[in-house]
């Protein structure tokens, strides 16, 4: 373990209370949901009961199903405003696990209703099934789009999800567009919420056109006006070690690219052989409105290749996304732990960051200690300390005895945390175990799907 020469402290007075942006939006999306959830219930009553109590169940499913599918959609729209106070990582886990709330919904819904009118007709589930299908407009289009959800379903468990790469697990999921088509086009068909009034029929389509709406807004039109208004491309690619190397990019008006230290984007460098890969990379130096820079560990063959990338290259970025920012500080001062090539946000971070800072970077040894030479100047130069904390994984060198002896006032700052998953579940564990509040840990998985 080497650790740098302690600086003098420059105590700044905390900052003012405010509600925490995460809370706020927090509390946005749940009122959001609430609020629609009331007026689906209103719009339910209004069109009438029928007298079977199974069809009854069912169409109240089905309505929510339509409802969670809509708020499914929205979670996943990377609308910045959401984005920058929730994460993509915790808006992708909520948008997974409500995915699983519109597959039971709709599981339901046909269920009760085929039960129903079986019911009613003699009929017995499944022939009474094939003659809904047969007989009734948008039947078969809705069977249809279950049958693809519950395909995106299966591929989303998490025993499947690691099987599989991502291209393959994003293309299946593209199919869920054509679901959500294929269930509104049922519902206008044969919802009686939707053709009982003007009023409902006005509520599911303003519902339906706001969800996709904010999805073509936020992954199709604000990307590419973004990268037709500051034309990304390459400038260097210098080598770091033999693993990780930083790639340089400019553009035009880079001032104006809403950009913070901690973000990240998602990268497709356009040649011939990788203009359709878009790979997570955050920034590993704070935007300055003149160039970008991103540090990539290779951790495969498409990683690799970006050693070979030449100066002038075009470069298309979706982004910048993420929370993990000092929009979410609450104390003056702050700890940054950092493992591996998770170092990238957190030397971003303390560039940007103002008040007292403590850097841990944790490795295996000091040749994997990516960009050390620059933290030590910028802690130099900020008055911070850093400590290099070397070592196999084994024995835990970040356990809540070895954290309180660095930083003794450790609860008292915000904690920025990036690292491995299996590190960074250790460091949650050691922080939770010392009593930092849950507030000040801000920390982000780099994961897109789920």
């Amino acid at each position: 373990m080497t650790t740098a020469p302690r600086a003098p402290r420059v105590v700044q007075p905390p900052p003012a209370p405010v509600l925490r942006p995460r809370v706020v939006a927090r509390a946005g999306l749940y009122v959001f949901l609430a609020a629609h959830a009331a007026a689906v219930a209103v719009l339910f009553a209004q069109g009438g009961f029928a007298s079977n109590a199974l069809i009854v169940l069912g169409r109240l499913a089905g309505l929510y199903g339509a409802l969670f599918m809509a708020f499914q959609l929205l979670l996943v729209a990377r609308l910045p405003w959401l984005d920058r106070r929730i994460g993509m990582d915790r808006l992708t886990s909520w948008h997974r696990w409500t995915g699983f709330g519109v597959l039971w919904t709709l599981l339901a819904h046909v269920v009760f209703v085929t039960f129903g009118y079986a019911r009613g007709s003699g009929l017995d589930p499944l022939n009474q099934l094939v003659d809904l299908a047969e007989t009734v407009e948008g039947v078969l289009r809705a069977l249809v789009a279950l049958a693809l959800l519950v395909v995106i379903g299966g591929v989303s468990a998490r025993a499947a999800r690691r099987r599989m790469a991502y291209e393959t697990w994003h293309f299946v999921h593209l199919y869920a567009y054509v679901a959500v088509v294929l269930a509104f086009t049922h519902q206008i068909a044969a919802g009686t919420s939707f053709t009982s009034s003007a009023w409902g029929t006005a509520y599911w389509y303003a519902l339906w056109g706001g969800a996709l709406g904010a999805v073509f807004a936020g992954r199709v039109a604000l990307p590419l006006w973004r990268n037709g208004r500051h034309r990304l491309r390459v400038t260097a690619v210098v080598p770091e070690n033999d693993h990780v190397v930083s790639v340089y990019l400019t553009g035009r008006d880079l001032d104006r690219l809403p950009a913070r230290a901690g973000q990240f984007f998602l990268w497709r460098f356009l040649t011939r052989d990788r203009w359709w890969q878009a790979n997570p990379f955050s920034l590993s130096a704070a935007p300055d409105g003149r160039t970008l820079r991103l540090t990539v560990k290779t951790a495969g063959d498409g990683t690799a290749g970006i050693r070979r990338i030449e100066p002038g290259t075009r470069v298309f970025a979706e982004g910048p996304y993420g929370a993990f920012t000092a929009l979410h500080r609450t104390r003056p001062d702050a700890l940054l732990i950092a493992g591996g090539v998770g170092v990238t946000p957190i030397r971003a971070l303390l560039e940007e960051l103002d008040g007292h800072a403590v850097v841990v970077y944790r490795v295996t040894a000091d040749r994997d200690a990516v960009l050390y030479g620059e933290l030590r100047d910028l802690a130099a130069a900020k008055g911070a300390e850093l400590h290099l904390v070397t070592g196999p994984p084994v024995p835990d060198r970040l356990a809540p005895a070895e954290l309180a002896r660095l930083v003794p006032d450790l609860a008292d700052r915000d904690v920025f945390l990036c690292g491995p998953p299996p590190m960074m579940n250790a460091v949650l564990g050691s922080l939770r175990t010392l009593g930092v509040p849950g507030p000040q840990i801000h920390f982000e998985r780099f994961s897109l799907a789920g």
